[in-house]
């Protein structure tokens, strides 16, 4: 009853459900209004609230291709991702960081929360010497671990409004495999790809394998970890693979995912009228 009050009151010409239980019920609302709806689905895993709401949707907007999910309201389109993470250059983003213009520059990103498997091998791996590191690490570790980096070259953040320049000072990134892996693709920045192991139906394992097949990342199970500084070695000893790396990132990326959804929703508005 909530949702068909709130479509009443604001009489929207489509509905546009990004995941989550909230979704669901407003997609059904809009169904039973006779409003068009439409369902984003971020991971290499369609979600409880989408698999539920998407008979009553329109489209369906899918960042990966999932076996079972397709047909005509299907559309594949990547993940949208914030303007202001594109378009920084490699010496604007290192200059932001105050990390030298050459060498070799890791960055390593968790969630939100941090990554603590990923932020104790940074700083056990590289905070006394190896290659600059641009560590962001998530509020809660991050008293913990200051202490532990001894070198002027190793940048350790709780977080940044600049992403954007973090992902385009660094020549690798070492990750987790949520919907990160959308904005290094967009910035070509090659990866190592560590997924959150306790992620629903291990959809970040699923995100991680599409970058690996396409040739961007590597795939590196969270239990395998230690592994991860000997394959960073590799990598940036190796310039001709990194390139191949980068450009394919760039080949996977989808930058225009928030336009492709943006139009479609605009047609089904149209239609409507």
């Amino acid at each position: 009853m909530h949702c068909l009050r709130i479509l009443a009151r604001r009489r929207p010409d489509v509905v546009l459900g990004g995941g989550g239980f909230v979704a669901g019920p407003m997609v059904l609302a809009a169904r039973l209004r006779r409003i068009p709806a439409a369902l984003t689905e971020a991971d290499a895993h369609l979600g409880l609230a989408n698999r539920m709401a998407a008979p009553f949707a329109a489209r369906l907007f899918l960042a990966y291709e999932i076996p079972g999910h397709d047909g005509a309201k299907v559309r594949v389109v990547g993940r949208p991702i914030p303007v202001a993470h594109t378009g920084t250059s490699r010496s604007k983003g290192r200059e932001r960081f105050r990390l030298a213009a050459d060498g070799h520059v890791v960055a390593v990103f968790g969630a939100l929360a941090g990554a603590r498997s990923l932020n104790e091998l940074a700083v056990s791996a590289w905070g006394a010497s190896g290659p600059s590191v641009l560590h962001i690490c998530g509020e809660r570790d991050f008293d913990a671990l200051r202490p532990r980096v001894e070198r002027d070259d190793y940048v350790l953040l709780p977080q940044t409004d600049y992403f954007g320049a973090a992902l385009a000072a660094a020549d690798l990134a070492v990750s987790r495999a949520g919907g990160t892996v959308w904005e290094l693709a967009a910035a070509g920045t090659p990866a190592i790809l560590v997924p959150y192991p306790h992620a629903t139906a291990d959809h970040q394992t699923l995100n991680a394998r599409h970058f690996e097949r396409g040739g961007g990342a590597l795939l590196v199970p969270d239990p395998e970890v230690d592994r991860v500084p000997a394959l960073v070695d590799e990598l940036l000893a190796d310039p001709e693979r990194l390139t191949a790396m980068r450009d394919a990132m760039r080949a996977l990326a989808r930058p225009d995912a928030a336009e492709v959804i943006a139009d479609e929703l605009v047609a089904l508005a149209e239609a409507r009228r």
